[in-house]
């Protein structure tokens, strides 16, 4: 099969796409089993604040790219990319672009003047292509997490 964006098929990812999103997460760096991304796709999908979308190149999923509603205080509504990955055999061919004019309609549709997205300072690659997308950097960031400690059930 040619590595051509033009022969791919980019649509709403379904609950069949769950192993191939989940080794995809793990190509990301985020691990997952089909189970946990089967139980993933079900409540973002079940949403209207959240977009999933795959790049496919025939029945292959190469790619899936996330975007969803953000709200705070401080500032207007936006949508924001939490997650987008490409099989690495498709990188640098137009696949990454196709999923982010799909989150950028999404985003449209949904009534957002703002799309943003967040990138680990070390993924100089990627910061290459946001910037060849369109986006400009605006801020660098520290994030910080908490484990937290469930209560019992």
């Amino acid at each position: 099969m040619t590595r051509s964006a033009h022969s791919l098929a980019i649509r709403p990812i379904e609950p069949e796409d769950a192993e191939a999103a989940a080794r995809l997460s793990g190509v990301l760096g985020y691990p997952a089993d089909t189970e946990t991304m089967g139980a993933r796709i079900a409540r973002l999908t079940g949403s209207r604040d959240h977009g999933v979308f795959v790049a496919c190149a025939g029945d292959e999923v190469i790619g899936w790219i996330h975007v969803s509603a953000v709200e705070h205080m401080q500032s207007a509504p936006r949508a924001e990319i939490g997650g987008l990955v490409v099989a690495d055999a498709w990188r640098s061919g137009g696949v990454g672009a196709r999923l982010v004019a799909r989150a950028e309609a999404w985003a449209r549709d949904a009534g957002f003047a703002e799309l943003l997205v967040r990138s680990q300072i070390a993924r100089e690659a990627a910061h290459r292509f946001y910037l060849r997308e369109g986006f400009a950097r605006t801020k660098t960031s520290a994030v910080f997490s908490k484990a937290l400690t469930l209560p019992v059930a």
